[in-house]
Formats: structure tokens, C-alpha cells, sequence
């Protein structure tokens, strides 16, 4: 498909509903949306091949959908860390963020150096997508040992609550990610959340909540997963 194959057929499938919605969203700065569903879109992307040069065009849309089906069907060993930082600082959107990372930033071969790096940016897009970066934490940064993590934890714990909205929800990620690798890990992370306590996390006008990651990490099934 080209772009212009492509951004019709996301046209042909716009949602007036979702468009209402979208505009009362107050997080998707100068984004435009269709009103299409995340399903929707991943749909979509099931048609198309992985095209990076098509990619890099759907990026330059001033609409969610066409930048999030761009980390849909992007080729990731094709990916610079240059084109990265060109396009990190459009993710403010939350959605677009948690998709740009989940899709095709932990898919990288230099993932794990982008994480280090970001965490301790002062720019709160990159920190979110740092943090964000360990949700996988099992997978992209496997040959990381304990003391790596723990220290992680404990730098969560102390800068959570004072932290940038989103970025207290990646973190948040982050913490359930690392609770997923062994059981001394577990451990540590329940300790934490318990003295970190509620979280409260804006996402605009929806029924979205903070990740409650002491329920997920005490449940029998992720207990029995832990070695």
C-alpha cells in the first residue's frame, strides 16, 4: 500500500463518536484523530507489509492514527537512533507514547541504552519512555543483574509521588514489569508499592486507572510463574 492508500483507507473508517471524544481529550495537543480504536488500527496494520520507508511517511501525519500505525508496521533492524530522537519529542499524547514504546522501541537492539539514557533526562517524554522501556523488563534487558533493578525500585519509590503525571505511570509500569522477573524481585517491588501507596493518574475523560500492580504480582498465576 502507499500513503496515500493507506491514510484513505483510515478515512473510510473514521468514527464520529470517537472524533467526539477525541476532542474533549486534553492530552492530544495539535494531534487530529479519525476516532478510530487501537483494534481498529491494528487491524489496519494487518494489511500492510512492514515498510519502513512507509513508516517514516505515516509519521509525518498530523493524525493518531497514521503515527500509531507507524510503530505497527516499522522495521525495527531499519530504525537509527537518530530517527528516534527526531520523533520522541512527538509523543506527548499518552497513547501514542505507550505504543511508540511498546511496539517498536522494545523491539531495538539498543533499547536497554536508551532507557539508561532517558531515565535520568530532564525532559519528562523521554523519562516516561525510559521507564516505560522496563515494562519488558525480563525480555530487553536480560543479561541485567539484580543489583541493576533493585536499584531501580529504590529510585522509583523516592521520585514516583513527586513525579510528572504520565511519567508516575510509567514508572508505575516499570515497577510491575521488574515484579515479573524472580521472586527476590517480586518481593522488593510489593515492598515498595505498599510505602509508595495510591497512585492517581490523570488520563483525561475516560475510565482508564494506574496499573495495580500489588494485585497483580500477590495473584496465585504470577506467584507460581516465579522462580
Amino acid at each position: 500500500m502507499t500513503e496515500t492508500e493507506v491514510l484513505a483507507l483510515i478515512e473510510q473508517n473514521k468514527n464520529e463518536r470517537g472524533i467526539k471524544h477525541w476532542e474533549k481529550n486534553p492530552y492530544k495537543g495539535n494531534l487530529l484523530s479519525h476516532g478510530l480504536g487501537i483494534t481498529q488500527i491494528k487491524n489496519i496494520a494487518k494489511k500492510i507489509k512492514k515498510n519502513h520507508d512507509l513508516a517514516l511517511e505515516l509519521w509525518k501525519s498530523d493524525y493518531f492514527e497514521a503515527k500509531f500505525l507507524a510503530t505497527l508496521i516499522e522495521e525495527p533492524k531499519k530504525v537509527t537512533r537518530e530517527q528516534v530522537e527526531h520523533q520522541v519529542p512527538e509523543l506527548g499524547f499518552w497513547m501514542l507514547a505507550n505504543g511508540y514504546v511498546s511496539n517498536l522501541l522494545s523491539a531495538l537492539s539498543f533499547a536497554d541504552e536508551l532507557s539508561d539514557r532517558w531515565r535520568k533526562s530532564d525532559d519528562h517524554i523521554r523519562r516516561r519512555c525510559g521507564y516505560l522501556l522496563l515494562y519488558g523488563a525480563g525480555k530487553s534487558f536480560a543479561s541485567r543483574n539484580e543489583d541493576f533493578y533493585l536499584e531501580i525500585i529504590s529510585d522509583i519509590e523516592n521520585k514516583l509521588q513527586g513525579e510528572e503525571n504520565f511519567v508516575k505511570d510509567a514508572m508505575n509500569n516499570a515497577l510491575y514489569g521488574i515484579g515479573r522477573i524472580n521472586k527476590k524481585l517480586n518481593a522488593r517491588v510489593i515492598e515498595a508499592a505498599g510505602r509508595i501507596g495510591k497512585i492517581s493518574v490523570d488520563y483525561g475523560d475516560n475510565s482508564c486507572e494506574p496499573l495495580d500492580i500489588l494485585k497483580h504480582l500477590t495473584n496465585e498465576r504470577i506467584q507460581n510463574s516465579l522462580s
